[in-house]
């Protein structure tokens, strides 16, 4: 025992002459009790591996240990002897007596998974220092072509790996806790109002449908251009953001007990121009007027108490164009632990960027819908991933959109837990305006006009939790806004919908 210790003492110092680090202790008391008892690999295997080891020659008897187990063979030091007869570190450690000396010094089995954590939090430890002297070099280092604001990115994801590094997977859970925590879903949706176990649109329809919005799934909203993808995502950003409260949670945390903070990707319109439509819809004053500053002093008095009921609606926007993936998630993980996050929308899917330089466009979508079904089910939060259609709609008869119809549709198709489609026939129909002169012809336009202004419908797809079909809504141009569409047999009813 005195000989590993002496050798603990040692230490191995850092270029600065000071010692990262670490505990020679805690990595001998782990690997003895792996070679003395091959049960406590599995036990460990999930927090620490080779590269956490300090000494490198601990790493390499860890990793020797762990190519056995998983073989189902024995890894004591007899059966290691002969792998690391010839390792020149073995070697100056007293050769494969070393191992004999580990296996006979470890006192405390019970306690690995604590070594094994405090080995894994040390490496994270001696990582910071590499990242903190990595970030000081490059600083320090004039280059022309490495700017500041590249080099802060560049850390800032660096830290983020880090930070997401030690979130090591749950493995398996027994059938009764995954039954519980369904009961307990069941059970959230029941004693709520409207009965919904997601979080609500706000849209009676279309939650009926959904049954709100599902934490860890992924919602594609796409549509043509002009049909109100991004107002039908910013109506159910605002109606989520509005009637946000907070309170404590059925497992005893603080959270959302109605609606929730929202985060809002807008990739192709500025902050601006998104909170002009907002506050368009909010105080129903024409968005086009609110632009050139066109209004009645009624309109700007609404205008403005819009705006100051606005200020305490937890919707944050981030209006960064061509994001990549990774720091499109990086900043999702900030936001939730800064204000918390409870559903996130990207206007649109398109107009991300993959992680590399993909020549193949379709391969760069599948790693962006992978990235974005990734960050709901790590946050545990809805994403609303906005999509646009391929022009193969317009050469239909029947324009009604189809799964068929997604641009790049194989990857976003199979990562969606659901794919809705926004739809407005008025649209289309607007353009088959007949001549004057065709009396008949015109008249039926007519017709049709009327029976379709005003009116929009969500086609929903695919749902993996639910049925597929359509939802109608209204529709109001002129504020772009989506809402409850009140049937023939409701009308004069008191029932708000």
């Amino acid at each position: 025992m005195n000989e590993i210790t002496q050798f603990n003492a040692t230490g191995i110092e850092a270029a600065e002459g000071e010692t990262l680090p670490h505990s020679v202790e805690a990595e001998q008391q782990l690997l003895g009790a792996i070679l003395t008892n091959n049960d406590i690999f599995d036990r460990v295997a999930s927090i620490v591996g080779p590269q956490h080891f300090f000494d490198p020659v601990h790493a390499r008897i860890f990793e020797t240990a762990a190519n056995r187990i998983a073989k189902n063979a024995l890894a004591s030091p007899v059966t290691l002897k002969t792998f690391l007869e010839d390792d020149e570190g073995l070697k100056e450690l007293g050769g494969p007596a070393y191992l004999a000396r580990l296996a006979g010094a470890a006192i405390s089995a019970f306690a690995a998974r604590d070594y094994a954590q405090m080995i894994y939090d040390l490496a994270i430890r001696r990582e910071l220092i590499q990242v903190g002297q990595t970030i000081a070099e490059k600083a320090s280092r004039v280059a022309v072509d490495s700017e500041p604001k590249e080099q802060i990115v560049e850390a800032e994801q660096e830290l983020y790996r880090l930070a997401e590094q030690g979130s090591s997977d749950s493995g398996f859970q027994s059938f009764l806790k995954a039954v519980t925590d369904a009961v307990n879903v069941a059970n959230a949706a029941y004693q709520r109002d409207g009965q919904l176990s997601g979080v609500s649109t706000g849209l009676t329809d279309m939650d009926r449908k959904l049954g709100g919005l599902h934490k860890s799934d992924l919602l594609i909203l796409a549509g043509r251009p002009s049909m109100g993808k991004t107002s039908l995502a910013t109506n159910i950003a605002f109606n989520i953001a509005k009637a946000y409260k907070k309170g404590i949670l059925p497992d005893g945390s603080e959270g959302a007990v109605d609606g929730g903070v929202v985060g809002f990707y807008s990739l192709e319109m500025s902050a601006e121009q998104l909170a002009a439509r907002i506050l368009s819809e909010a105080s129903e004053v024409p968005s086009e007027q609110i632009r050139r500053g066109d209004m009645t002093e009624a309109e700007f008095r609404r205008f403005v108490e819009a705006a100051k009921a606005l200020e305490a609606c937890p919707l944050f926007i981030d209006d960064t164009p061509a994001l990549p993936i990774s720091q499109l998630a990086a900043r999702a993980r900030r936001l939730k632990r800064t204000h918390g996050l409870d559903v996130l929308m990207v206007d649109y899917l398109q107009l991300v960027r993959g992680a590399g330089r993909s020549e193949n466009r379709v391969n760069e979508i599948s790693e962006i819908t992978m990235g974005l079904k990734a960050i709901a089910k790590e946050l545990n939060i809805p994403v609303i991933a906005l999509s646009q259609l391929s022009r193969q709609v317009e050469a239909r008869d029947d324009k009604r959109p189809q799964l068929s119809d997604l641009r790049e549709s194989g990857s976003i198709e199979q990562d969606a837990d659901v794919v809705m489609f926004v739809f407005r026939e008025e649209y289309y129909a607007e353009r088959e305006k007949p001549g004057d002169h065709e009396m008949e012809k015109m008249a039926e336009w007519q017709e049709k006009m009327e029976r379709l202004h005003g009116k929009a419908e969500v086609i929903i797809g695919k749902q993996r939790h639910g049925p597929i079909g359509t939802v109608e809504l209204s529709f109001e141009g002129r504020f772009t806004r989506f809402g409850n569409l009140v049937k023939p047999w409701q009308q004069g009813s008191d029932q708000e919908f």
